[in-house]
């Protein structure tokens, strides 16, 4: 039994377990003079039965199949001839590989001899021994305690308070989940960007002028030890962000209030989902329209007012880019500026002012804190975009604020630093995590501030 057909069969089990739960309760209140009050409606019985069911089972289910391929392993190599177990640790890795893309197969990287053969069949056979002793087990665990939960619904069982807790305790594994996963990239960032830190120093990467990461092979050969200032990258970002900034925020603004103020509803239905469907489309695609329209657009243009223009240039990048952030900081306004209560509009109107002079003075005054903490939210979202840059700015890190030449960004030289096999000894490699770091630690701060600005100018209205 496959462990998709397994995962099937909880979840049929689950919803067995609600309904008989469930027809439980009605059984128990009773018809007519013989009827009792429930402390729970039955929903929540059902509920409680289904929870029951599948949650035992479904940590098992997932510990089984976290620790299952470890245990197999161990029992098919400690079952191999003396030759193959005593072999080097980087080999004998190689070999499991091998046996387990012969149970699977897929292609193996050496001859198959008959140790290797019948290691294969003993793998296979501990799978499906594996497999066949979940199934029961997990499925025994179910009906026990769906049996269990079903004997102890009666009229005063509170359901409806075990329920609420148990979803209480999901609530909190999550939210913790959440938590140690955020800890552990940012560990994980940092670790390795102090690595990168030893081998260079921080101001020679934060004040450095140079950017060129690669590393030769040999020490006499040029450029052996690389330059690692990051100055050009993070102008580039910078360049790259502020142009699509004016893109975005104008167009998103004046649509916003658009369709807050003066569109009807039938044309708001219509336009504010086309609007938010450039969210939806793919960077990829984006960066297909950059290198492929807009760039030639720009470079014909420079050609015809005698500029020189690159092939790939930060405009051509910023200006798609800043098509892409349109539906955030549009949304964001969207919603602060519906957010004002209509009776400081009737007010206004009553005192004489004009439906513009209303947006002007008293509209946009109240929704400014929310569409200032949205274009920092989008300014985020700007910085960390890649594939637009890769496709259409280019990697060549120029210190240079001139829209008509290529740049790269941050994000462009992590994704450029960490193709192919690396290795994570090297200050090339590490340098992508530098970079990461300085790239969480200006999104944290540009975030923090949106909420705080947010916060503290927000107006209260009841």
């Amino acid at each position: 039994m496959t462990a998709v057909s397994l995962l099937v069969i909880l979840l049929g089990f689950s919803a067995a377990a609600y309904y008989f739960g469930r027809r439980k309760a009605f059984a128990v209140s009773g018809r007519g003079a013989s009827f009792v009050r429930l402390h729970s409606q039955p929903g929540y019985h059902g509920a409680l039965a289904a929870l029951w069911c599948a949650l035992p089972a479904l940590l098992i289910f997932g510990f089984w199949l976290a620790f299952e391929p470890q245990i197999i392993t161990h029992v098919v190599v400690s079952a191999l001839p003396e030759s193959m177990r005593g072999l080097p640790p980087d080999r004998l890795g190689l070999l499991v590989n091998d046996i387990r893309n012969l149970v699977s197969g897929n292609i193996v990287s050496q001859a198959v001899d008959p140790a290797m053969r019948a290691a294969a069949d003993n793998y296979q056979r501990l799978k499906t021994i594996s497999h066949a002793a979940l199934a029961v087990t997990t499925i025994a665990l179910m009906i026990a305690a769906a049996l269990l939960v079903r004997r102890r619904i009666t009229p005063a069982f509170r359901a409806r308070n075990q329920v609420e807790g148990i979803l209480t305790l999901i609530l909190i594994a999550c939210s913790t989940l959440a938590i140690f996963i955020t800890i552990g990239i940012i560990l994980s960032v940092l670790y390795e960007a102090i690595r990168f830190f030893r081998a260079v120093p921080v101001t020679g990467f934060l004040f450095g002028l140079d950017w060129s990461p690669q590393m030769a092979i040999r020490a006499d050969q040029v450029g052996s030890s690389g330059a690692f200032g990051a100055v050009p990258v993070f102008l580039g970002t910078a360049l790259i962000s502020a142009i699509a900034m004016v893109v975005a925020v104008p167009i998103g603004l004046m649509s916003a209030i658009y369709l807050s103020e003066y569109a009807s509803k039938r044309f708001r239905a219509v336009a504010k989902p086309l609007i938010e469907v450039l969210a939806g489309i793919p960077t990829v695609v984006y960066g297909f329209f950059a290198a492929l329209t807009v760039a030639p657009i720009i470079r014909a243009a420079g050609e015809f007012l005698g500029l020189e223009v690159a092939s790939e240039s930060a405009l051509a990048a910023g200006l798609v880019m800043g098509i892409m952030i349109i539906p955030f900081v549009s949304s964001l306004s969207d919603d602060f500026i519906n957010a004002v209560p209509q009776s400081l509009r009737d007010g206004s109107y009553s005192l004489g002012a004009t439906q513009s002079e209303t947006i002007r003075q008293v509209i946009l005054p109240a929704a400014i804190p929310g569409i200032i903490g949205g274009v920092l939210l989008a300014v985020s979202r700007a910085i960390g975009e890649t594939m637009i840059v890769v496709m259409a700015a280019g990697l060549s890190a120029n210190l240079t604020v001139n829209p008509l030449k290529a740049v790269t960004t941050v994000t462009v030289q992590i994704v450029t630093l960490l193709v192919g096999d690396q290795e994570f000894d090297s200050p090339k490699t590490l340098a992508a995590f530098a970079l990461g770091l300085i790239l969480f630690i200006v999104t944290l701060c540009l975030n923090i501030i949106a909420l705080y600005i947010v916060r503290k100018y927000r107006e209260q209205y009841e």
